[in-house]
Parts: structure tokens; C-alpha cells; sequence
């Protein structure tokens, strides 16, 4: 019985110019059917086949963010490593980036829309709490080329005389605990703080979330924006804050409760031990 079971595996791949496209690992995340949607959805399909077609530029666009370290040629080598029997035609490099010029970002802003989210079951780790879905606000800075018109939008950081650097792009997402799905992203210039990208992806929040972030995120603005989303929330006081003390528990522990929506500003509070 045993020589006669045999396990059959068929793998279907787009041919012609559209075979580049199906490098596998990132077609079981996104798949070409929702790329060719997307495609469709923001009027980016390609008016006539062309060596680098829309959905093969997408694929390639991604694959640049997973390779970073490698140049176009090399990135589109993994691409289409496995192909070798096709006979494709390696493109230039020039040919790479004018494709990419030419696609531009809405496409992938809208593919990004369309596949990030929450994707935790009740029962996954460190993804709910108290029958709350967790979800935390972090940022990051990225280095960028050093080129005129990148630092136009980028600028350098600045010291007495002179700047320094590379251009610094800020990036805060809002993720899912446990998982690290990404619920949702903002970026834009160094120099505009977290706070301030934290606010545009409020649209995120919703109530049944528990939102975690570090000390910077206390505002009260921010928080009591966060509290209309009717999300709940859990943020770290900096050091420095001198909050009130609201409510006293009968374990002598005192817990941040923050004012009412139409009340007076005042801080939260912090333990006896702080």
C-alpha cells in the first residue's frame, strides 16, 4: 500500500510576460486576483502588454521592500529565480524604475487597505485582554537616499552650522498584539513628532479595542480623542507628569481616571511608588 500512495502537488503559474509576477511566497498573502482588482479599481491595468505589466510591477514593488539590500536587477533575479525554464528577459534597470515611476503609489496605498487588519481568534496569544482586542500605537524612523528630491520632502536634521545625516522618514503604524498585523500606517517627515501620525489613524480605533502606547502618546488631546473612537486604553506617563489623583482604590493603589469629555483638563494619575 504503501508505494502506491503518492502525493501530487500542482503548482499554476501564469505564463508570458505575467510569470515574474508569481513569486510564491508573496502570492499566499496577496493574492493576483485581488492585485488584478486592485488594478482595475484605481484604473492602473496596462492599456497593452508590455514586458513589466501592472500586476508584474506590484509584485516587484513588493519585492523591493523585502529585499532592500539588493539592487533592481538583483531583486528581479529572485523574482523570477525559479523561471529559468521561461526564458524570460531580464530588464534593464532603467526599465524597473520607470515602471515604478510610471505605476505610482495609489495602487499599493489602495492593496494596502485592502489586505491590512485584524486577524486575531479570540482564543490567539497576547491578542485579547478581558474581552478586549489589544492593539498598540509605535513609531520608527527610516533612512532615506541622499538625494535633492528626497530631502526636499525629507530633510536632514540640523545642528549649529550644518546639517547631518541622512533624510529621516517617521513611520507609525498601529498593530495588533500577538499577531502584528498591521491595522494601519501613517508616515511623513522626521521632524513632525509620532503624536501627530497617531492622530490620523484614529479612524482605526473602534470600541471592543484596548489601545497600549508608550510614554510620548499621554496626551490628554490625544487620549480623549482615542476615548470618542470608543476605544478604551492603557498609555505610560512620562517621569516628568504630576497627574491628580482621582480615585483611590482599597488597595491604596491609585489608578489614572481620566476627566470628563466636557470637564476640566487634568492629568492622570500615577501610583504612590512612581
Amino acid at each position: 500500500m504503501q508505494e502506491k500512495s503518492v502525493i501530487i502537488r500542482r503548482v499554476e503559474m501564469a505564463g508570458g510576460v505575467f510569470a515574474p509576477g508569481h513569486i510564491g511566497e508573496l502570492t499566499q498573502v496577496v493574492d493576483f486576483a485581488l492585485v488584478d482588482a486592485v488594478l482595475a479599481e484605481t484604473r492602473a491595468v496596462q492599456r497593452r502588454i508590455r514586458l513589466l505589466p501592472a500586476r508584474v510591477v506590484v509584485y516587484f514593488v513588493l519585492a523591493l521592500a523585502l529585499f532592500e539590500g539588493c539592487s533592481y536587477r538583483a531583486v528581479w533575479g529572485k523574482l523570477t529565480g525559479a523561471l529559468g525554464d521561461l526564458g524570460l528577459v531580464c530588464p534593464h534597470s532603467s526599465s524597473l524604475s520607470r515602471a515604478r515611476r510610471r505605476f505610482g503609489a495609489g495602487p499599493l496605498k489602495v492593496l494596502f487597505e485592502a489586505v491590512s487588519g485584524a486577524v486575531a481568534w479570540r482564543d490567539s496569544p497576547g491578542a485579547y485582554w478581558s474581552g478586549m482586542s489589544t492593539v498598540a500605537f509605535d513609531g520608527t524612523g527610516l533612512q532615506l537616499p541622499d538625494r535633492d528630491p528626497v530631502t526636499a520632502r525629507f530633510p536632514k536634521r540640523h545642528g549649529e552650522q550644518r546639517e547631518f545625516g541622512y533624510p529621516l522618514l517617521r513611520l507609525v503604524t498601529l498593530v495588533e498584539t500577538g499577531t502584528r498585523a498591521i491595522l494601519g500606517a501613517a508616515f511623513g517627515p522626521e521632524n513632525d513628532g509620532e503624536l501627530a501620525y497617531a492622530t490620523r489613524l484614529m479612524g482605526r480605533l473602534g470600541p471592543g479595542m484596548l489601545v497600549l502606547a508608550d510614554a510620548c502618546f499621554d496626551a490628554l488631546g490625544f487620549l480623549r480623542d482615542v476615548r470618542h473612537t470608543g476605544a478604551h486604553f492603557l498609555v505610560r506617563s512620562s517621569a516628568c507628569r504630576r497627574p491628580t489623583a482621582c480615585q483611590h482604590l482599597p488597595d491604596a493603589c491609585t489608578w489614572p481616571v481620566l476627566p470628563p469629555l466636557t470637564g476640566p483638563a487634568t492629568a492622570t494619575a500615577r501610583s504612590p511608588s512612581a
